[in-house]
């Protein structure tokens, strides 16, 4: 691998990430999954090494807002778990609202326990009628004075129910469509919110994922983030500013199945000599291998041009999570395949990852979205020539 120009801070994350993933992730990830529980004392561990606050202003409590620190934790971690993984990175999806649009009174509030550890965040966007189609969202928040009363239903919000500060988009006027969202803060215990059950996923099982219930949820106006009317553009700004992350998640998937297959390749002995001889097996790999470097590469240098100042980079977002989701789906099938039996059986990690990677092609966008996104961008680019 490539070091990519890495700063010393970042290979530092990325040895120290590293470390933990091996010493406290790897020995647990198939208990976790087996038993679909939640990995709060990794997290506590990654708390305690300073690390919930990789993309958070140092005035927050953070490490200094960098992308690409980000997604070198979450890289690290997802390449030993997806479902651990991805728990990291949910609570960055949840925050980034708060990041983009909060008041100073807001980010003062609640990013540096955010960043600490100490609370978890999540995101509340999808419905059951509104996934990729952002604009359909049926959750309502009507106006009462100083308060909006929420009634609705979010469906599939990772984190949900073990976080405790939300960023949930609702209607406040149906009429204008999606000009008619608005973005809220609604932390956990507020009368009215509760939660659906523990979804039961096919993979990345140690990860919650829950439904938030609103019932006449009364929320002041002080908690709504930027203005009324602003949360279809708060919903996409943050995920143009997360959809990288996803990308590191599924590289991270991606190289922990590559790893595992060259191992595995290596002892495997077949007509007298182990596989990884074997021409067809090399070319598997290194079609693995090269897909697992150009979709890091597009990830790392997304990450790097949001770190510098880049103010347009929805189109180069959405290509790194539709790559690099589409590379970890094609590595880890390879895996199993190259593992033969073995890989399908749950003694083994790969049939875990292969079930990881899925969810990375459909959520933050699915990828047919991403490619909408990427078309629409290359026609409003070709326009403006």
């Amino acid at each position: 691998m490539l070091d990519y120009g890495f700063k010393e801070e970042h290979t530092m994350i990325r040895e120290l990430v590293r470390k933990i993933a091996v010493e406290k992730v790897m020995p647990v990830r198939a208990e976790l999954d087996e038993k679909e529980q939640f990995p709060w004392e990794i997290l506590k561990v990654l708390a305690e090494a300073d690390l919930c606050g990789l993309y958070i202003p140092e005035e927050y409590g953070g490490f200094g807002q960098s992308v690409l620190a980000f997604c070198i934790a979450t890289e690290e971690l997802s390449r030993v778990c997806g479902g651990v993984g991805v728990t990291f990175a949910a609570s960055a999806l949840g925050s980034t609202p708060i990041l983009i649009f909060g008041t100073e009174e807001q980010k003062r509030k609640y990013m540096p326990e955010i960043a600490a550890g100490k609370k978890l965040a999540a995101f509340g966007l999808t419905e059951a009628n509104a996934g990729s189609d952002a604009s359909g969202l049926e959750t309502t928040a009507v106006k009462d004075g100083d308060y909006y009363i929420l009634n609705g239903t979010k469906q599939w919000i990772t984190n949900g129910g073990e976080a405790e500060i939300y960023s949930v988009i609702a209607m406040t006027d149906k009429k204008k469509g999606a000009r008619g969202a608005t973005a809220f803060i609604i932390e956990k215990g507020t009368p009215g919110f509760d939660f659906g059950k523990k979804e039961k996923k096919m993979g990345i099982r140690c990860s919650a994922t829950r439904e938030l219930v609103f019932q006449n949820c009364k929320v002041h106006k002080d908690q709504i983030l930027g203005k009324e009317g602003m949360g279809f553009i708060v919903a996409m700004k943050t995920l143009d500013l997360t959809r990288p992350g996803i990308g590191a998640q599924a590289v991270g998937i991606a190289q922990g199945a590559l790893d595992e297959a060259i191992k595995y390749a290596k002892e495997r002995v077949q007509f007298g000599k182990p596989i990884i001889s074997i021409q067809a097996v090399q070319h598997m790999l290194a079609n693995m291998a090269t897909q697992i470097e150009a979709s890091r590469a597009l990830v790392y240098s997304v990450a790097k041009a949001i770190d510098n100042g880049a103010k347009d980079y929805t189109k180069e977002a959405s290509m790194a999570k539709l790559i690099a989701s589409d590379t970890a789906m094609f590595v880890t099938t390879e895996a199993v395949q190259i593992m033969g039996g073995y890989g399908y059986m749950r003694e083994y990690p790969v049939e875990k990852m292969m079930r990881d990677a899925k969810i990375t092609q459909i959520y933050e966008g699915t990828n047919q979205i991403q490619r909408n996104q990427i078309g629409l961008s290359l026609i409003k680019e070709s326009a403006r020539k």
